[in-house]
């Protein structure tokens, strides 16, 4: 089992809270798809002929490729590895650029699942994060992907921002609930360095954002969405049962990947490695069929912690027995004795031979998780 991951570093206008690669000139698309064409030939071993089951195209904003496109990427990357016959092929979307035609198109061409990046259904809100789409856009395009068949849908909301009160919030949420869309990504506004937000910010042109409010809001978003079926499978994300997003699942589950284009990730078990996140000197090495990453050999103690990070987030949590099996009997009673406070805060639940946020807990999984890191002496 493994996943594929095609960055496409495209975007119509800079979000202003954004800090992934991208670039908002379309000069050099037809070039650089070129180049990711041949980065999966010269990668075609890297996933030793696992089978490939989920392909997810993300950015950037890979709805602005056209369906032709889309098509082609995907038939190469058919040629090149071993694909199940029906894999969850997700595409990230901006709002604007899915109408009718291009939906169907999309459809036609092997998308079975969008992501949507609505973040919000308030014009105020999508201007101040300088977002392409407006609202109106936002929910026409939930329909009209729908009404094509395309029934597999994720929507994007963002909360605890300046903006967004504690009412728009709940119209966000319910908006999304009365659409019966089966899954939800929802983030809290996060300030990253290099971005317009954080500048805009260092020169008071806005408000900082603020912890208890987003605290509020994502203790309200659980409640709400638990109250209208969904789970909360992940931090960051919310399913009707079932309905998980299979890619980012096997991701949090430690399953293989493969990540191609500028500044994409890859994962085998034993290394991670990261293409540069620069469109100049991934097109100029690629046409030297070389790839351009930075490796990095996982210790012990970085499989431990990659382990630990990744499961205390989802709903099944951290497994006790796997702990034991994979790192030993010293590693597991380690780990138990520095949980032992968050149990006692009521932040952790252990039963069964599994370790789990509980819902208070949620609020601080970062910390919990860096608190139970092992360093190489450890083992």
């Amino acid at each position: 089992m493994a996943g594929i991951y095609i960055h496409i570093p495209f975007c119509k206008q800079a979000c202003h809270y954004c800090d992934f690669h991208f670039i908002t000139s379309l000069k050099r698309k037809t070039e650089l798809l070129d180049s990711v064409r041949k980065e999966i030939s010269l990668q075609k071993n890297y996933l030793q002929n696992q089978t490939v089951e989920t392909i997810y195209f993300g950015g950037g904003t890979p709805s602005l490729l056209s369906a032709d496109e889309i098509k082609s990427l995907l038939s190469d990357i058919y040629s090149a590895f071993n694909v199940s016959g029906n894999p969850e092929a997700t595409l990230e979307a901006n709002p604007d650029d899915l109408n009718a035609v291009k939906l169907k198109e999309l459809h036609n061409a092997g998308i079975n699942r969008l992501s949507i990046g609505v973040q919000s259904f308030f014009d105020e809100d999508l201007v101040w994060m300088n977002r392409a789409h407006k609202a109106q856009e936002a929910e026409a395009s939930i329909k009209r992907a729908q009404d094509i068949g395309i029934e597999n849908i994720s929507v994007d909301l963002i909360y605890g921002f300046p903006l967004l009160s504690d009412e728009k919030w709940q119209h966000n949420i319910q908006k999304l609930i009365n659409f019966e869309v089966p899954h939800i990504s929802s983030y809290s506004m996060t300030v990253e360095a290099r971005t317009a937000l954080a500048n805009f910010i260092r020169k008071k042109q806005q408000k900082a954002m603020d912890d208890a409010q987003s605290a509020q809001q994502f203790s309200y978003l659980i409640d709400a969405l638990k109250q209208a079926g969904f789970e909360h499978y992940e931090i960051s994300n919310f399913a009707k049962p079932e309905r998980y997003s299979q890619h980012n699942t096997n991701y949090w589950l430690g399953v293989h990947y493969l990540g191609l284009g500028p500044s994409a990730h890859s994962f085998n078990g034993t290394s991670r490695q990261w293409n540069v996140a620069n469109n100049a000197q991934y097109l100029s090495a690629i046409a030297e069929n070389k790839i351009p990453f930075e490796l990095e050999l996982l210790s012990k103690a970085d499989v431990f912690n990659e382990y630990v990070m990744t499961s205390l987030r989802t709903q099944w949590g951290l497994d006790l027995q796997k702990i034991t099996a994979d790192f030993g009997k010293a590693a597991k009673d380690n780990l138990l004795a520095v949980a032992d406070e968050y149990r006692q805060k009521n932040w952790l639940l252990i039963d069964e031979d599994k370790v789990k946020l509980s819902a208070e807990g949620k609020l601080y999984a970062d910390l919990i998780a860096s608190e139970l890191f092992i360093t190489e002496d450890g083992f």
